[in-house]
């Protein structure tokens, strides 16, 4: 599922979290923040709104439980909750959750990713040596300077 083995655990409940684990709560309610801004509703352009995002996970949330999760107000997301999260925006639930890394996700990163052709480049790529890697990204670099491509 993309977790890390620690996460399916961790105790943290209520009252009995450690300052730490609430720290971490804070991550999890900002990089969904993130993810809302960054992954649009196709047909609108904009943001999902959190009743979209409750009736696209199928009754495993409740517009109320995006809102609470979104804000921080729950602070411990059960597992299931961060799946259903991640499913309905395309990312790893792992994304969501803050273990001292910066995400991954960045706009110009989740446009590409909605192309077929980009994700087999991605997919076939991860499989080459890193040597391999450096150049395939070389000959990339030289199709866009030859281009002249505009960035972004």
């Amino acid at each position: 599922m993309g977790f890390a083995p620690q996460v399916w655990f961790e105790d943290g409940l209520g009252e009995w979290r450690s300052i730490g684990q609430a720290e971490e709560s804070r991550g999890v309610a900002a990089r969904l923040e993130h993810v809302f801004e960054l992954v649009r509703n196709p047909s609108t352009g904009e943001p999902y709104t959190n009743a979209e995002v409750a009736r696209m996970t199928l009754g495993d949330l409740s517009e109320e439980d995006v809102e609470k999760i979104r804000s921080g107000a729950v602070s411990d997301p059960s597992v299931g909750q961060v799946a259903a999260l991640a499913s309905v925006f395309g990312v790893e639930p792992s994304s969501l959750l803050d273990r001292g890394e910066p995400s991954l996700l960045d706009g110009e990163l989740v446009q590409a990713l909605r192309d077929e052709n980009v994700r087999d480049i991605t997919r076939e790529s991860s499989r080459l040596p890193d040597g391999e890697r450096q150049l395939v990204l070389g000959i990339v670099r030289q199709f866009r300077d030859q281009k002249a491509w505009p960035i972004g």
